[in-house]
């Protein structure tokens, strides 16, 4: 169960690369008493990226051998990457009463609506494929291969938005943050007086 016994909960925010959902997570950090699950990934840090802040950097060796230790909630591969998210620190936090961000793709997400019934899953999506590609490009942290794949891989994951919750359409952001704190706050009121 990912209720705790006091509004804790699990919140999933996922979607396509350039959806906007990390930034969307940090605005609302910065805003809320809120939590991220800090994710494990064999991926390279980007510029600005801090080890145990954005996430914990390991290589594929170490990755690998804490998926086997049980040591993930879910995990998955991501054009050629893994990432995963550690399992322990997300059943302390919901049992604490805390709202707990997972920024995940959306086989993780799947794996941890499968362990975790009751968390809130968010797919945010931007207006268009082309402005999602625009802030990829922006950013400036890929190489075309990469945004290539990116782009594949973001078809596949616009089939899996009625999986959701909801579906947040991020074509301005302090609209979608503001759309994204009204549903957690709802769903943490309705679930605090439910019990």
């Amino acid at each position: 169960m990912s209720r705790g016994t006091d509004g804790g909960m699990l919140v999933i925010l996922s979607g396509p690369s350039g959806s906007g959902k990390t930034t969307i997570c940090t605005r609302l950090l910065a805003d809320g008493d809120y939590e991220r699950s800090v994710s494990v990934t064999t991926r390279p840090p980007r510029a600005g990226e801090t080890d145990g802040k954005d996430y914990w950097f390991t290589d594929r060796e170490d990755f690998l051998r804490k998926v086997e230790e049980g040591y993930f909630a879910e995990h998955a591969e991501y054009c050629g990457r893994f990432y995963g998210t550690p399992l322990a620190p997300l059943k302390e936090a919901v049992a604490g009463g805390r709202v707990v961000f997972l920024v995940i793709e959306v086989d993780g997400a799947q794996q941890i609506r499968e362990q975790f019934p009751d968390a809130l899953s968010l797919f945010v999506e931007a207006p268009s494929p082309e402005v999602a590609e625009d802030r990829l490009r922006q950013r400036s942290a890929d190489s075309d291969a990469v945004i290539a794949a990116r782009r594949e891989r973001a078809r596949f994951e616009r089939t899996q938005a009625d999986a959701f919750d909801h579906v947040i359409v991020n074509d301005d952001l302090d609209t979608a943050v503001s759309e994204v704190k009204e549903i957690i706050e709802t769903e943490r009121k309705a679930r605090k007086g439910g019990r």
